[in-house]
């Protein structure tokens, strides 16, 4: 039985994607699940495709439709590492801008902390291409861990 209470048990957000810094950091997060007894949010986060050249030919729900099954491909992939790790989890799937839906939905379920993979880009080329590990961290409203 676990000694805490559902109420106090820390929450670890851990966006992924189908990288190998994913998976890393995946692996990491298990590691502190496991010593904090505490319950995986593992996310991915779908950039949403309605531009106006999309919208001309598919409808809302298409789109949207199209996007959670994007979303729930990357996901199953951490499938068996999840079953297989002994931990609690939930995975979700948010389409939208990553760093912001990251950031919102760890303020909304009061998130202990984030762990998540680097992109791998040095300060110059990360700030170009609007890294989403620098946007977190910036935007976070608790500890970000970035594992390369």
């Amino acid at each position: 039985m676990n000694p805490l209470p559902n109420i106090m048990k820390k929450q670890i957000v851990v966006p992924v994607d189908d990288s190998e810094n994913a998976q890393r950091a995946l692996d990491f997060a298990i590691e502190q699940a496991n010593i904090l007894q505490a319950k995986l949010f593992v996310i991915h986060v779908q950039p949403r495709l309605q531009t106006p050249n999309v919208k001309r030919f598919f409808s809302t729900e298409e789109i949207e439709e199209y996007s959670l099954e994007l979303g729930a491909s990357v996901l199953a992939q951490y499938d068996d590492k999840l079953n297989q790790s002994g931990v609690e989890f939930e995975k979700l799937i948010r389409i939208g801008s990553a760093k912001q839906e990251i950031a919102d939905f760890s303020k909304d379920i009061r998130a202990y902390c984030i762990i998540m993979g680097s992109r791998g880009h040095g300060p110059i080329k990360g700030t170009v291409l609007g890294s989403v590990s620098y946007g977190v961290v910036h935007a976070a409203p608790c500890p970000v861990t970035i594992v390369p």
